[in-house]
């Protein structure tokens, strides 16, 4: 049982990094975090079985492009989304074995991380994919004022 209150996760335009399909997985991705932060105990295996669905399509993607596209540093990229996948692959079995709070540690674990993710190895990415596609690099406009990397 929680004592504490779930804090959320909301989408911040500082995760746009101006590839669009990526951005809108990324969207999606921070919505299914939020729901796994704040969703009541008993919606907790239909949130997690969704984020789990969803993490192997998003991390199938982006390994994909980093594929086809012979992005560099892929391996280091495809290592923490396997990583990723694997923690979610374990803590679905704990919580079918009844540990409610694994869920919401490797909710504010997903929280903790995908920023730095999104900052460092998925804008290397976005970059790479555009300046493919482009010859230049991703423009991204922020509304709320969100950190800008250049």
């Amino acid at each position: 049982m929680h004592t504490e209150a779930h804090t959320g996760f909301e989408w911040e335009d500082r995760y746009l990094l101006g590839y669009r399909a990526m951005d809108d997985t990324h969207r999606e991705f921070v919505d299914l975090v939020n729901a796994l932060l704040t969703v009541p105990d008993n919606g907790l295996p239909a949130a997690l079985q969704a984020f789990a669905q969803h993490a192997e399509a998003h991390f199938a993607q982006e390994n994909a492009w980093m594929l086809t596209e012979d992005f560099p540093p892929r391996d280091c990229h495809i290592d923490e989304h396997n990583k990723v996948l694997a923690s979610v692959h374990d803590v679905q079995q704990l919580l079918a074995e009844g540990d409610v709070d694994i869920v919401r540690e490797l909710a504010k674990a997903l929280r903790d991380w995908f920023p730095e993710h999104a900052d460092y190895m998925d804008s290397a990415l976005s970059t790479w994919l555009v300046k493919r596609a482009h010859a230049g690099r991703p423009l991204v406009f922020r509304r709320d004022g969100g950190k800008s990397k250049e």
